[in-house]
């Protein structure tokens, strides 16, 4: 998310920065531009906010590549909380199959897991602490 800020300013300032993307730029994306530039942003110690989240296979696919990039000294991956929950809408086989069942809206919340503590979650509300480290 180089656009929105320069890295000189960013660490200049006392503070962490959220980038908030809009589900029309994520809409234009192809599932591992989503997941680099999450990452980017994440690994730049942003908190990265999806307006409407990521499908359940770019979750695994998120998770996978952290994974492969995390590193003691550097990167100690990502803390990453939805809302609503993912089961909360009615997901039935049936539905999936015949294509009828629409993927709910949810937003998410991703950042680096040494800065992002999650202090409470249920079905209307993510409440987080955000450490500047």
């Amino acid at each position: 998310m180089p656009e929105a800020t320069n890295a000189d300013d960013a660490d200049r300032r006392d503070g962490v920065q959220i980038d908030l993307i809009s589900g029309e730029r994520m809409n234009g994306m192809a599932s591992m531009e989503k997941i680099r530039m999450i990452l980017d942003g994440v690994h730049n110690g942003n908190i990265v906010i999806l307006e409407e989240g990521l499908s359940p296979d770019e979750e695994s696919k998120l998770i996978e590549v952290t994974m492969a990039e995390i590193s003691p000294d550097e990167f100690n991956g990502i803390e990453i909380e939805t809302y609503p929950k993912s089961g909360s809408s009615d997901s039935s086989l049936l539905g999936r199959l015949m294509g009828t069942d629409e993927a709910p809206k949810k937003l998410t919340v991703i950042g680096p897991a040494n800065q992002i503590e999650t202090l409470h979650k249920d079905e209307t509300l993510i409440s987080a602490l955000v450490s500047r480290n």
